[in-house]
């Protein structure tokens, strides 16, 4: 496997998607960015699929649909998702909801 090397990388305060790890070749397979959700928007249901993901809540509040199950999140809490599960991130608050997500293959 080729030999990665360590970097840092700086968080704009754009609204939008962020790129933050790009996955390989950059790394052994992780991918990382930050994710900016207006009030009321979510960032649509998706599939863990083969991987799992850890999500970093940096500012605002709103509901992680994860499965069947609906739990509150935002500033100061992560979350974890477990591979081949279904969820969605919902911004429920008049303030934007700012979180990273890092993805990792199992």
């Amino acid at each position: 496997m080729a030999e990665n090397k360590a970097f840092i990388v700086e968080l704009n305060d754009e609204k939008g998607y962020q790129r933050l790890i790009p996955g390989a070749p950059t790394t052994h397979g992780m991918k990382s960015g930050r994710v900016y959700l207006e009030p009321g928007t979510s960032c649509g249901i998706h599939s863990t699929e083969d991987k799992e993901e850890q999500l970093v809540f940096l500012s605002g509040c709103g509901t992680a649909i994860i499965g069947e199950e609906e739990m509150i999140v935002g500033a100061g809490r992560i979350c974890y998702i477990p591979p081949q599960t279904k969820h969605n991130i919902l911004n429920t608050s008049t303030e934007p909801l700012i979180y990273i997500f890092c993805v990792a293959p199992v």
